[in-house]
């Protein structure tokens, strides 16, 4: 007998996020449209490493429906080289000072500290960090400012995240993701954070085995339960590759299959690369639940 999906039992979160510059409302699942402004993506590599392409393709995402654009200069796919601060804010730097001046909520994805006070200093409205503001000063640099922050779980880093996955079974695997937000969001809090500038990731793909990710999304409405909106990133995965056996190009329909999967579990804001159809699976999701 097959178990019935309980769509009524998510913990109440905070139903809007505090940005520099915006509150967004969070009544209605957010899109983030992603602009990766790097050589070597795993998805688009070098396709907008340009400033001119990259900044027209963030155009054509707001166009497309995105409500946030997320820029970064870094890819952090699996087996990744990392870059110095110096060349990333050479890939960003023009990117960021024109996409701020055009008055929806921008967000940079980064994990260094240097390019993130580099980025507020411009007026970027959010931070979104792999590697959950674990850096040294990050917290006290970061709370000067009223950004929105993101904090993401990561198994090791992204040059052997893959090799050395988490430990233990699809389930003891979720419950360590839970563990980490949970003490994260405990230090920030502690640290004065307002709540209402949080929204968490479980990280899908960064440290963790398809059979972890996949539990991840299947039992993702328990996240919830730590009250904080959730930020979800399935777009083009590896392990949607794993399980169709598409190339990375060829992965819209498991991408947005898992978008409207995670929907259902109670993400709030959606991290992806094909903007209009995901929006277009968004108005059907929706018209569905406001029927």
């Amino acid at each position: 007998m097959s178990k019935r999906l309980d769509l009524t039992g998510h913990t109440a979160q905070h139903s809007d996020w505090h940005t520099t510059r915006f509150v967004l409302d969070l009544g209605n699942p957010l899109i983030m449209g992603i602009v990766n402004v790097t050589p070597d993506s795993f998805s688009d590599p070098g396709v907008f490493y340009q400033s001119r392409l990259a900044l027209d393709h963030a155009t054509q995402l707001l166009k497309d429906g995105a409500h946030i654009l997320d820029i970064g200069g870094e890819s952090t796919r699996p087996g990744a080289t990392p870059i110095d601060a110096t060349e990333e804010w050479r890939r960003i730097g023009e990117v960021l000072r024109e996409a701020v001046k055009w008055n929806v909520p921008i967000s940079l994805d980064s994990y260094r500290l240097e390019t993130q006070l580099r980025a507020l200093d411009l007026g970027v409205d959010i931070i979104n960090d792999i590697w959950a503001l674990r850096q040294e000063y990050a917290l006290e640099k970061l709370k000067t400012y009223k950004c929105g922050v993101c904090l993401m779980h990561m198994n090791g880093e992204p040059s052997t995240m893959q090799r050395t996955p988490l430990d233990g079974t699809p389930r003891e695997a979720f419950a360590s993701v839970k563990d980490f937000l949970a003490e994260r969001i405990n230090v920030l809090e502690s640290e004065g954070y307002f709540a209402k500038r949080i929204v968490i990731d479980p990280g899908i793909g960064f440290g963790k085995t398809v059979e972890q990710n996949l539990y991840l999304l299947k039992n993702q409405a328990e996240l919830n339960e730590l009250g904080y909106p959730l930020l979800i990133g399935w777009s083009r995965k590896s392990t949607l590759g794993q399980v169709t056996g598409c190339a990375v190009g060829d992965r819209l329909s498991p991408s947005l299959a898992a978008l409207v999967m995670a929907l259902d579990r109670g993400a709030k804001i959606l991290r992806v690369h094909d903007v209009r159809e995901s929006h277009q699976a968004l108005e059907m999701w929706q018209a569905v639940i406001n029927s």
